[in-house]
């Protein structure tokens, strides 16, 4: 499942670009994208649909809400619902993605697993987010055949 939050996306205002482009660049990788969602940038709103997400998927993908800004709380809605954090995934990203700038240091975007899901959170930019979900692919195959309990080798 792919989750753009974005208050200007999510009234219509504007195109979900980013939520565009992580769902192409995993059609690619071979997910299947079974739903999606725009949100607005509502921490309550956010950590429900991940809660009924992670019910169903695999792997949640959030794009937006990692920055500074006031309204940025897709990383708090996410550690509001995760049973515990993969930080090896987001220091991944930020690592690449501070290859192609240095406001990669200011993402705050981190993965973490709930139940027998895997949630990533992932820049609001369309450049910001493919960059960081490219850095991530490597392993995510990986690690939602271990959360289902396989053992890939």
């Amino acid at each position: 499942m792919v989750i753009t939050v974005s208050d200007g996306a999510s009234r219509g205002e504007r195109r979900d670009e980013s939520g565009d482009a992580v769902r192409r660049l995993l059609a690619q990788a071979g997910f299947r994208i079974l739903d999606s969602a725009v949100l607005p940038d509502e921490r309550d709103v956010i950590a429900e649909r991940l809660r009924g997400a992670a019910e169903e998927h695999d792997l949640i993908v959030t794009t937006g809400g990692t920055g500074l800004g006031p309204r940025d709380v897709t990383v708090e809605a996410t550690r509001d619902v995760i049973d515990y954090e993969v930080p090896g995934i987001g220091e991944l990203m930020r690592r690449e993605g501070f290859e192609y700038t240095p406001m990669a240091a200011l993402s705050r975007g981190l993965a973490g697993v709930r139940g027998h899901s895997l949630i990533v959170n992932l820049p609001g930019s369309p450049r910001g987010a493919t960059e960081s979900l490219q850095a991530a692919l490597p392993v995510l195959g990986h690690a939602c055949a271990l959360l289902r309990g396989e053992r890939p080798h």
